[in-house]
């Protein structure tokens, strides 16, 4: 009886102790106001559905989320960043859509020892020899899905594209990265200010300049605008239209309407995927939130999937940072979108798909895959990251 009595005391003391160890503290700076708000809550929501799922607990820690809205201000950004690092006391921080606000926020990040997982912003700044070891993205780098798209548009003999894209960091990236895989001419070069939403002067140029493709990075509210703005010009019958997956989002398609419907876009994931991990978010989304899962979403559930897998790995030693840093590197998760593995400067490798815009049975715009684009597909510059 003395025996029982003493495992049944050790028992309880164990689970005092798990209870009373600190909790893993996560800061999510996102964009939950204003016309990029889309973004920032499906990655928030598919953060908080995998978290959910695993019982409140990534890697068998209890999880504590700080949430944040950065209103797509770079100096919000970083005054959230400061105060979850210093007051908070956040392990990891996650959630940022945007790629000014993420080189915005790095440096504080850094300095606070702290590791910033990116479940969207990927700018080349970041991948090649500004590369750092507390920088890990788990969406993909930003040129990747331009570079794509470029190469289905080089496939289909277009020769006069026209290129447009916000100025700001991911929208450069995205035209340098579409020009890597198109190798045909330039009707047009076009960079229009970071939320511009009445397109009509640059519609007019575009029409002027007789392209035989378009290509546009526009994510957002943006999208919206431009696409529908398109088509009310009379200009997606005259000459197609291609975009990234941004363009054409789960998140902004019941807004776009019929205006986006048999529209091309390029993305490393669809919620048509068929892998085991996929349908079981998808269905898991559509039943906790009542919508389809858009791109941003999938990110924010591997995000919390890749954290889950690198402090599981990573046992009571999870704020070890390098110890961290070599279980997240090791990215030991079933991601939704099947092969996935880090590339020497912490960006994925992974597979690419053309997909387009569709009606599924219940008359839902949505995107189904057409075809693989690219297998296995890295980024530019990690042969110029510095990281062993």
């Amino acid at each position: 009886m003395r025996r029982v009595s003493t495992v049944l005391a050790a028992a309880i003391l164990a689970v005092s102790s798990t209870a009373a160890a600190d909790p893993l503290k996560i800061g999510m700076i996102t964009t939950l106001s204003g016309p990029g708000a889309g973004l920032g809550i499906d990655i928030r929501d598919g953060f908080q559905l995998a978290l959910d799922r695993l019982g409140g607990m990534l890697g068998g820690v209890v999880t504590q989320v700080v949430e944040g809205d950065d209103q797509r201000k770079p100096d919000i950004a970083v005054q959230l960043a400061r105060r979850m690092i210093a007051r908070d006391g956040v392990h990891i921080v996650t959630g940022i859509v945007w790629s000014n606000l993420a080189l915005a926020v790095m440096p504080t990040v850094v300095r606070g020892d702290v590791f910033f997982i990116s479940a969207n912003a990927g700018p080349s700044a970041l991948a090649g020899a500004q590369c750092n070891p507390y920088f890990f993205n788990v969406a993909w780098q930003n040129d990747n899905n331009h570079e794509a798209m470029g190469q289905v548009v080089q496939d289909r003999g277009f020769d006069n594209a026209y290129l447009m894209a916000p100025n700001y960091p991911a929208g450069r990236d995205a035209l340098a990265g579409f020009k890597r895989f198109y190798t045909g001419g330039i009707a047009g070069e076009v960079y229009t200010p970071l939320g511009q939403l009445d397109y009509a002067a640059e519609l007019a140029q575009l029409r002027a300049a007789a392209p035989d493709a378009v290509f546009v990075f526009y994510p957002g509210g943006m999208g919206i605008n431009f696409v529908k703005q398109y088509e009310q010009a009379g200009l997606k019958a005259a000459i197609p239209l291609f975009g990234p997956a941004f363009s054409f989002s789960q998140d902004i398609l019941a807004a776009v309407g019929d205006a986006a419907l048999g529209v091309n876009n390029t993305a490393q994931w669809s919620p048509d995927l068929e892998t085991p991990e996929n349908q079981a978010f998808v269905a898991a989304f559509q039943t906790t939130y009542g919508r389809i899962p858009s791109l941003y979403a999938s990110q924010g559930y591997d995000a919390a999937l890749l954290i889950d897998s690198a402090v599981r790995a990573a046992g009571d030693r999870f704020d070890d940072d390098t110890i961290l840093r070599a279980t997240l590197r090791e990215a030991a998760f079933d991601s939704v979108r099947g092969a996935f593995r880090f590339n020497t400067n912490h960006y994925p490798i992974q597979d690419f798909y053309l997909r387009e815009v569709v009606k599924n049975d219940a008359g839902v715009l949505t995107n189904r895959v057409v075809r693989k684009v690219f297998d296995q597909h890295g980024d530019a510059y990690a042969d110029t990251c510095g990281m062993p």
